[in-house]
């Protein structure tokens, strides 16, 4: 079988015992605080684990992507070094939400591995819950005995907490698991050895490939259990495992899920896949990483420098490094995989298809960028070593001539051929250049890398940014469980209320609490939209608490504020800012209304990649390859405007089911997960027509106006647009309008500000030329003057006085010209331009050649009497510093270090 009929054969199983098969969630988490990656295919059911959101299908089932290189589950080192460890991989799962348990998930699962998919039934064993005595729970009989049905009670494994209890992290949904695994070995192998010893052994032939996870509880901060209102099935099977087994394969890389990948990387380097450890595992680690960038990309998150964006920044370049080390590949390849990938996904995961150019046009920038890191750090580490190794032969009377390949040499300093792990820090946390990097080039040299330094460094910032981070979040306080959340804000202000639950949150010493309400029109975060703020009233509308912001975790919508009311279980008004929805809603339509405008002006290629809708401003990023021109500029701001004038009531539609909105020709966007049901956002059938939960004006015309401040590029393919609408609009055209006005007054009153301006630019570079002319004059003539300053100490004429310039150029010329005229010169200048004091070295070539004199070390030696620092080139250096009482004792040490 092949990989798209393995899949497809699990989907249409489950779909026979009546799951309804869902999509995959985006693999870039976005409404959980806790993760920033879906790292199980659980994700997106959490809130349905945990009773917080209704359950539309008891039962279902699907292919989920799934990333794990952070946090709790981190296997990216491992990634490629063997052959089952993944960035990016595919878990097919099937769920039941309060239906059916324990009996049908393993009844099920059985059938599927041994009846469809043909595994031989002597070469599978399970594994149950043996219990746990400090957590009061007992060991999982009834699996067992269900087991007992299907295989002997000798294939059978009680495994303990760390293997048969799973958690998703330190608090959350929980329970006993009944694990899968298969013997992949040969038959000799699996006769001389049982395969039962060999079960999370890390064995690399003996795997998991099926996990029961019965979900029955949830984990609280305390560490205490607490029982879940119903019982769950969360089962999962790595996919890129399964296929490994089923095409009979020893590495998952050897399947048609990697090989078309890898095959296409070793034509390109002419490299055989197979023939060395080193270049397969170059050519593992490409095809493994472009899967899970390709992917993230494809699901709107950029690489940058932070949170999301930095993991997938690292794993790219870890691929680039690889392949430029081991590969020698030195130009951008990496990129050229997006296209075989997208193919291999097509009818599976459309996203990648649909955006192919445009992932691919992302991953070749950051190649390129990355590419010049490594040419910058590879130039710093060669200049480190060199300078390093000229100090230890200078240290230890070796000839400079001598290299440290010389064996004598090299067996005198060994042990001091040490690159500061400190450095190497630096390299690479400041220029992104890979500690194994480092080390190999290191290796290279003879050197070593001081490791234990290194991680020392590491740890410390590691220390700094959890500190930075840490949050402490409580448990939920339950005030009226039997409540459910209802989202009242499309229609309504304010709305009575009662308390559901809350809870304490402490982060960087602040205490803050979050609270859930029962009728809320506070809208959450969500879609690029700020949360709502407001207060929360007491019942007799005297007393009230802030309202400081609103965000979803797992679908429900949270409100943040500093005080708790004094009695949470009576009832309340919720009522939110007016004028800042307001002034939200202007700018969240006029997204919309511009993304409309972009299409028309610059191409029906241009998609939505990030916005940001607060009352104050509106950025919109989006898909195209080049500046936008001024002209473009004016036609999309005048179309947007021209939106706003016909003043197009809205026309919304809730509760639409996705399928039927798609074909109604909406625009969706890449990364967001939309559920069965939809909300349509029309102005103008013919122009805007969008997906979105986000607050909008009834009529375009409430926008007033709409002005573009700012373009700009923000990554690969990604352009910006900063703008403004309403009130603000308004301010900004008054002020333009103020200053050109001040402008002309200026000008005397003059009308053709643009023949004024020119005028007075042209007048202004041609007193700078005269000026410039005659500090070049003033130069020339002090040249002969300075000469007579002269004197010749021990055959070295110094020159040391203070000269009056207007700049720097001035006085570095002025050196110039006197170098050209005195033989054996040691020229030291003083100087006080713009009130700041400063110094300017000049030595003749002989002086540094002959006499091994230093001007930058000089200049160094001499600031420090102007409290200053500075440098330059052997023979010419400068320095500045605060203290201008300290130039006439520089004049006095110049003379004395020639004595």
């Amino acid at each position: 079988m092949t990989a798209k009929e393995i899949r497809q054969a699990y989907l249409n199983f489950f779909k026979s015992k009546d799951h309804h098969i869902v999509s995959s969630a985006p693999i870039v988490v976005k409404n959980d605080p806790t993760l920033m990656f879906t790292n199980a295919g659980m994700n997106q059911f959490k809130d349905l684990f945990l009773g917080e959101a209704p359950i539309k299908y008891p039962r279902v089932t699907d292919t989920q992507r799934c990333l794990r290189v952070s946090g709790k589950h981190n296997d990216l080192e491992e990634v490629g070094i063997d052959t089952y460890h993944h960035t990016m991989f595919e878990m097919l799962g099937n769920w039941s939400f309060g239906d059916y348990f324990k009996k049908e998930a393993i009844a099920w699962s059985w059938e599927l591995l041994t009846e469809v998919y043909k595994i031989p039934k002597d070469k599978l064993y399970v594994s149950i819950f043996e219990g746990d005595e400090k957590e009061g729970l007992p060991r999982d009989n009834e699996a067992y005995e269900i087991w007992k049905q299907y295989v002997p009670e000798a294939r059978i494994i009680l495994g303990n907490k760390k293997d048969n209890f799973w958690e998703m992290g330190d608090t959350g949904p929980c329970g006993p698991c009944s694990e899968i695994h298969v013997d992949c070995r040969p038959d000799h192998e699996r006769a001389a050895v049982e395969g039962k010893s060999l079960v999370n052994a890390d064995h690399p032939q003996v795997i998991e490939i099926w996990n029961n996870v019965f979900m029955q509880f949830n984990r609280l901060k305390d560490g205490s259990l607490q029982s879940l209102p119903a019982q769950h099935v969360d089962t999962g099977m790595g996919f890129e495992r399964l296929v490994r087994v089923l095409q009979e394969k020893t590495s998952n890389y050897d399947t048609d899920v990697f090989q078309p990948l890898i095959q296409f990387i070793a034509v390109h380097a002419g490299i055989t896949y197979g023939a060395d450890e080193k270049t397969d595992i170059a050519m593992r680690v490409m095809a493994d990483h472009i899967r899970a960038i390709s992917f993230v990309i494809a699901d709107g998150q950029l690489p940058s420098n932070n949170k999301a964006g930095y993991v997938i920044r690292r794993i790219l370049r870890r691929a680039v490094r690889y392949a430029y080390t081991f590969l020698n590949l030195k130009e951008p390849f990496l990129n050229q995989l997006v296209p075989v990938l997208a193919k291999q996904f097509e009818g599976v995961f459309e996203e990648l298809v649909l955006q192919q150019e445009f992932v691919q046009k992302v991953v070749l920038e950051e190649e390129v960028s990355f590419l010049r890191t490594l040419a910058t750090g590879i130039q710093r580490f060669d200049n480190y070593t060199k300078k390093q190794a000229d100090f230890l032969l200078s240290e230890n009377a070796i000839e400079p001539e001598k290299s440290f390949e010389d064996q004598w040499v090299y067996s005198i300093l060994k042990d001091q051929m040490v690159i500061s792990g400190k450095f190497a820090f630096e390299l690479q946390d400041t220029y992104g250049f890979p500690i194994d990097l480092t080390e190999l080039m290191a290796r290279e040299k003879r050197w070593q890398v001081d490791m234990d330094e290194y991680k020392k460094a590491l740890l410390e910032q590691k220390d700094r940014s959890r500190a930075a981070t840490a949050i402490d979040t409580g448990d939920w306080i339950l005030v009226n469980p039997d409540l459910e959340v209802e989202f009242v804000g499309y229609d309504d202000f304010e709305a009575e209320t009662e308390i559901i639950k809350y809870r304490k949150v402490t982060a960087k010493g602040r205490d803050q609490y979050q609270i859930v309400l029962s009728k809320t029109p506070f809208y959450a975060e969500s879609g690029g939209q700020v949360g709502d703020t407001g207060r929360l009233e007491d019942h007799s509308r005297l007393f009230f608490v802030e309202i400081t912001d609103t965000k979803k975790e797992n679908g429900v919508i949270v409100h943040y504020t500093d005080t708790l009311p004094e009695d949470v279980e009576g009832s309340f008004w919720a009522v939110i800012d007016e004028d800042k929805r307001l002034l939200s809603q202007d700018n969240h339509t006029a997204t919309h209304l511009l993304h409309a405008a972009l299409k028309k002006v610059l191409g029906a290629h241009v998609n939505q990649k990030g916005s940001l809708v607060n009352p104050d401003y509106l950025r919109f990023d989006f898909s195209h390859f080049a500046k936008i021109s001024d002209e473009d500029l004016a036609k999309i701001e005048h179309l947007v405007n021209q939106k706003v004038r016909e003043n197009i009531p809205l026309k919304e539609q809730r509760y639409v089911p996705y399928d039927q909105a798609i074909s109604s020709g909406v625009t969706a966007l890449f990364g967001e997960k939309y559920g069965d049901l939809v909300r349509i956002i029309t102005f103008d059938d013919h122009y805007s027509k969008e997906l979105c939960g986000g607050t909008h004006v009834q009529a375009t015309g409430q926008i007033g106006y709409f002005k573009i401040v700012s373009e700009s590029a923000v990554a690969a393919g990604v352009r910006r647009i900063e703008a403004i609408t309403a009130d603000k609009a308004e301010a900004f055209v008054l002020d333009q309008n103020r200053e050109l006005n001040e402008l002309r007054e200026l000008l005397k009153g003059n009308k053709d500000l643009k023949s004024a301006l020119s005028a007075l630019i042209e007048e202004n570079n041609r007193l700078k030329k005269d000026a410039e002319k005659a500090v070049s004059e003033q130069s020339a003539n002090l040249k002969h003057e300075i000469v007579h300053h002269l004197k010749t100490i021990n055959g070295i004429n110094l020159i040391a006085t203070y000269v009056d310039l207007p700049n720097a150029d001035a006085v570095k010329s002025l050196a110039f010209a006197v170098k050209d005229l005195v033989d054996d010169l040691f020229l030291v200048f003083t100087t006080l331009i713009d009130d700041k004091p400063g110094i300017t070295v000049m030595l003749s070539d002989s002086l540094v050649k002959e006499k091994g004199l230093n001007a930058s070390n000089i200049v160094r030696e001499l600031a420090r009497d102007i409290q200053g620092g500075g440098g330059g080139q052997p023979f010419y250096a400068t320095a500045g510093g605060k203290n201008k009482e300290g130039l006439k004792i520089v004049l006095e040490k110049a003379e004395a270090l020639i004595h």
